[in-house]
This record gives structure tokens, sequence and C-alpha cells, in this order.
């Protein structure tokens, strides 16, 4: 299992186009991937799950990814949060 913290900085937080980005990301691979923010864990692969947490600009988010592909599915999510949302 692998996981990384990030900070969100975009002015909207994670809003729907975003959002539809990191499903999609996380729905190109195998393994389980979920997204924490404010004692919330939902399932990074369902855009329900994702909006219904409301993450605002300046948040710190958790992304924990357990599977055969974590490795990749870590780092294609990684890049997708730092080229649109955050750091």
């Amino acid at each position: 299992m692998k996981e990384q913290k990030f900070t969100i900085t975009d002015d909207t937080g994670i809003h729907a186009r975003p959002a539809t980005l990191l499903v999609n990301k996380a729905g190109q691979y195998e393994s389980h991937v979920e997204l924490q923010y404010n004692g919330k864990t939902v399932n990074l692969k369902s855009i329900m799950g994702v909006m219904s947490l409301g993450v605002p600009k300046g948040a710190e988010v958790l992304v924990t990814v357990d599977g055969t592909d974590e490795d990749q599915a870590l780092e294609g999510i990684s890049e997708t949060i730092k080229e649109h949302l955050g750091e």
C-alpha cells in the first residue's frame, strides 16, 4: 500500500472538471484508490464520492493506493493533481 498527501491550491477546490479527471485517471488502474479528507474516505473511482467530500482550496487530502499497479497509479494520480489542482 502507498499513500501521499497533497494540498489543493486550485481556487475552487476539487470541483466537477478536476474531479472527473481524477476519477478517470484512477479508473485506468486495477489498484483500489481512496481519497481521504476531513475524516471521510471515498473511492477515488467514484465521481459522486469525490464530489461529496466538498474539498476546498487549501485543504490537505490523502490519496491511498493498494494493488498490483499501485506505483503507477500513485504516480499517475499525483501528476493529475499537480497539473490541475495542487501540489
